[in-house]
């Protein structure tokens, strides 16, 4: 397994990130993860609409948390082309839970806490805490990676104009 360090910082401490580094033009690699209800969905689901992968450490977490609010908040504006998918380690229950508390409603919350199969497949798995690091995937209907924003440090939001700049642009 690829092993990568110098890229990310957890809370200004230097981790290691696991999986391949993902570019623009690559192939978005499919993966298995646990939904809400407990079932399993592959992100190739959601192929033939452009996706808005963002993996987050833990919705239960106030960075996390407000993301997750503004991309569903966001979701709206961008139809129904272009869903928003927010991928973390915390179990479905929990994030059944937080969607419910929180109101997020067009954000679709997948979880990877069995296999950690979206974390090494997009090379986000932080080795050292088994959390996936911030960061978020633009692919297009057609399944390539048109923009990668990986957050240096994952205390910090991600760059949201830009994101959603490269969705619109797929449109």
């Amino acid at each position: 397994m690829e092993e990568r360090t110098g890229l990310v910082t957890l809370l200004g401490n230097p981790v290691t990130l696991l999986g391949p580094e993902l570019r623009p033009g690559d192939t978005a690699p499919d993966a298995v993860l646990v939904d809400n209800d407990l079932k399993e969905v592959r992100l190739s689901k959601f192929a033939g609409r452009v996706r808005v992968l963002a993996s987050v450490p833990s919705l239960d977490t106030p960075v996390c948390a407000m993301e997750t609010r503004r991309f569903n908040a966001e979701a709206g504006g961008l139809g129904e082309g272009v869903v928003v998918l927010t991928v973390s380690m915390d179990l479905p229950f929990a994030q059944k839970r937080w969607c419910g508390a929180a109101g997020v409603d067009r954000v679709v919350t997948l979880s990877d806490h069995r296999e950690a199969a979206f974390g090494l497949a997009y090379g986000v798995l932080i080795k050292e805490v088994r959390l996936l690091a911030r960061a978020v995937f633009v692919v297009d209907a057609g399944g390539t990676i048109r923009h990668v924003q990986l957050v240096e440090e994952v205390g910090e939001e991600p760059d949201y104009e830009a994101v959603l700049a490269a969705a619109r642009a797929l449109l």
